[in-house]
């Protein structure tokens, strides 16, 4: 075979055969000039056989055949065999035989060693674009090729491939294409989705220029269509599950939208029946929402208890408020609050508790104070965590504020507004110590041309004797109350202290004997020279008693 033509022996489907016994034999080739060896190439294998029943039909590992494979850029070959004595095999083996041929194409039969010299087996031909091996810048590669008016890849759906058997490279139509990539136009698209068996698609095929598509059916859903099946992205169960459980979602939305809507509806009523179109009209008193108050009606936030409710300290639109929330019982009626509201928002002492506004959005409307930050008379005068050292000046300064705002409230308003429940409980003190009047005014006011009220729920211990018995209530029965403050101011103990014991009859007893009354002082005010004024507040607290 030319060295320079375009042929070369395949290496990689061809073999070389050696049969015999006792037969071995090697093929040389790429005769070489000057070397150690003759020829580039030698490979060869050896033959044994022990008796004619040695050699086994189909198989060829050295036993009456051997095969070895063969190197690449072969183009002529000559073979040589080594002498072994075979005079006692002529019988059986009488020849030796080395061969090329297909590895695909031959398979040993004992037979074969006495089969015909002349018998020729097939050989396959590696072919590529080569130049002339002799002159060392005429053996192209794809790199150098491309570069010279002759390249072979005409085709623009082609590729160039080096020659892995020898030097040249051959022409090869791109993958998703077919034809001849030696001519222009050669190459075609496959249609992949024609041919299902060889091109693999388990969704939906589509052929695109050079390739194809394979996608999953909407609802379906695979890793690689092309070798695994699809499946639903839901499956039936999975379907039903979501489908259970968006219709609980629907259920539990609608469910929430009639709640939300009843609610609203619910809170529209309580507006319109606590008077909400009535103070509308009212410039001094704001009107709150649920909304505005809620992030202030929690557990922690609350500052007091009691028969009427809860007080609650938080912060509404930037200003520290208390809002009280009362109970069931201690409100008006409902036709009347929002009279009375406006009338107590018009109120403006400096010892009266600014009433800020209400929430009327609820059954027992809730209404928004001024916040004082001292807390109570009580909690400052019997607390145990607020107890505070008031000197005689200071118990002074706030029995004598507060008997202001009792007067303002008595005789200075429009409407004359009894308090019914005044107590230390209800005498605020901010940071000074300055009293405000709290607690207040809801459900007593007294309408112009009467002189007093049913209406009251007060505490039995500050209370006037004469309403408790006649039910009548008046401005004589917060003075009987302010005297009671009186005597709990110096004494510094609760108006029902000790076994019940009262305050009033503990001191009434010793101003209608003439004893002294030093042992019910206070003992941080009851100095040797303020005996005197405190006995002229006693005298003072019994006027209001009577």
């Amino acid at each position: 075979m030319n060295k320079d033509g375009v042929y070369r022996i395949s290496n990689t489907h061809n073999m070389l055969v050696v049969v015999g016994c006792n037969t071995m034999a090697y093929t040389g080739s790429g005769k070489t000039e000057g070397g150690t060896d003759s020829y580039a190439y030698y490979t060869g294998c050896l033959s044994f056989c022990n008796n004619s029943a040695s050699a086994q039909d189909g198989l060829c590992a050295g036993v009456g055949c051997c095969h070895v494979d063969i190197p690449p850029g072969l183009t002529h070959n000559y073979y040589k065999f080594r002498p072994y004595d075979h005079s006692t095999m002529m019988d059986y083996s009488p020849c030796e035989y080395a061969f090329l041929v297909d590895r695909t194409n031959y398979t040993f039969l004992r037979s074969h060693l006495k089969m015909d010299t002349k018998r020729t087996s097939p050989v396959w031909l590696d072919w590529a674009i080569r130049g002339n091996s002799s002159n060392p810048g005429d053996t192209p590669s794809c790199k150098q090729a491309a570069k010279t008016g002759q390249y072979a890849c005409m085709s623009a759906d082609s590729r160039c491939v080096d020659s892995t058997n020898g030097p040249g490279y051959n022409c090869k139509c791109s993958d998703g294409y077919e034809g001849n990539a030696y001519f222009a136009g050669g190459c075609t698209d496959i249609d992949e989705c024609a041919d299902p068996a060889k091109y693999g698609c388990y969704g939906v095929c589509t052929d695109i220029q050079g390739d194809y598509k394979c996608e999953c059916p909407p609802g379906y859903r695979s890793r690689d269509p092309r070798t695994e099946r699809c499946t639903q992205k839901f499956p039936l169960a999975a379907q039903i599950s979501v489908g259970a459980i968006g219709g609980i979602l629907v259920l539990a939305f609608l469910a929430f939208f009639f709640v939300l809507r009843k609610e609203k509806q619910k809170a529209r009523d309580f507006y319109q029946k606590n008077g909400g179109l009535t103070l509308e009209k009212a410039r001094t008193i704001k009107i709150y929402t649920r909304g505005n108050l809620k992030p202030v009606l929690k557990s922690s936030n609350v500052i007091g208890k009691g028969g009427f409710g809860e007080v609650y300290k938080g912060v509404v639109d930037g200003v520290i408020v208390a809002v009280k929330k009362p109970n069931g019982h201690s409100v008006l009626e409902k036709e009347q609050f929002p009279n009375e509201v406006t009338i107590l928002s018009q109120v403006s002492h400096k010892n009266i508790v600014r009433l800020i506004g209400c929430c009327l959005e609820v059954d027992n409307p809730m209404l928004v104070y001024e916040f004082i930050s001292k807390g109570s008379l009580e909690d400052n005068l019997h607390g145990a965590d607020n107890k505070e050292l008031l000197d005689l000046d200071v118990r002074l300064s706030i029995l004598e504020d507060s008997a202001h705002g009792l007067a303002y409230m008595h005789s200075q308003t429009h409407n004359t507004i009894l308090h019914g429940d005044v107590k230390p409980a209800n005498i605020l003190l901010d940071e000074n110590f300055s009293p405000k009047i709290a607690d207040f005014g809801i459900s007593r006011l007294i309408a112009q041309g009467k002189d007093h009220t049913r209406n009251i729920i007060g505490d039995m211990s500050y209370m006037d004797p004469v309403y408790l018995q006649t039910g009548r209530l008046t401005d004589k029965s917060d003075v009987y109350s302010f005297g009671v403050v009186i005597l709990e101011l110096i004494s510094r103990k609760r108006a029902t202290h000790s076994d019940n014991n009262s305050l009033v009859r503990s001191f009434l007893e010793c101003h209608q004997n003439g004893e002294t009354m030093t042992e019910l002082f206070d003992k941080e005010i009851a100095t040797t020279r303020d005996l005197e004024l405190l006995n002229k507040l006693v005298e003072i607290a019994v006027q209001c008693l009577n």
